[in-house]
């Protein structure tokens, strides 16, 4: 059986800190041993901003979220047609980010209030994030 409901604020946010481990994991940590605490320029732009936005929107595109999404069974779809979302739909959601996180963080918070879980980047970009369950029924005869 496969039921599908709008993933909400704390499924969201414990995915988010998944990312934040890998991220720290892949990226910061790699950094910091190869450049010191303050490492800056090119290299932190590339690595620290550039990949980082490819990465998340190529995993948007290809897998409907990042491992986070992906290992809570979230997934990031177009809000009409629960199709993947257009490239147009990640740069912009990525982008989208950036107002929501500014009023204090009022456009994720808001993922907790909004009837379908949208965040103000979920809005901007026409997207909702959906959380299946699918349940494998038990066989007890293996």
């Amino acid at each position: 059986m496969k039921e599908q409901e709008y993933a909400g604020f704390w499924i969201r946010f414990g995915a988010e800190l998944i990312d934040l481990v890998i991220r720290i994991i892949v990226l910061c940590v790699p950094l910091s041993f190869i450049y010191g605490e303050e490492y800056y320029g090119f290299w932190r732009v590339l690595l620290g901003d550039i990949v980082p936005m490819v990465a998340t929107v190529w995993f948007w595109l290809r897998f409907f979220g990042t491992p986070r999404k992906m290992a809570t069974k979230l997934k990031i779809v177009d809000a009409k047609t629960e199709n993947k979302l257009s490239l147009g739909q990640a740069i912009g959601r990525y982008f989208a980010y950036i107002p929501a996180w500014l009023p204090l963080g009022l456009g994720v918070i808001w993922v907790g209030i909004d009837k379908k879980k949208q965040g103000w980047h979920d809005k901007l970009a026409g997207t909702v994030v959906i959380r299946t369950n699918e349940s494998e029924p038990v066989n007890f005869d293996e």
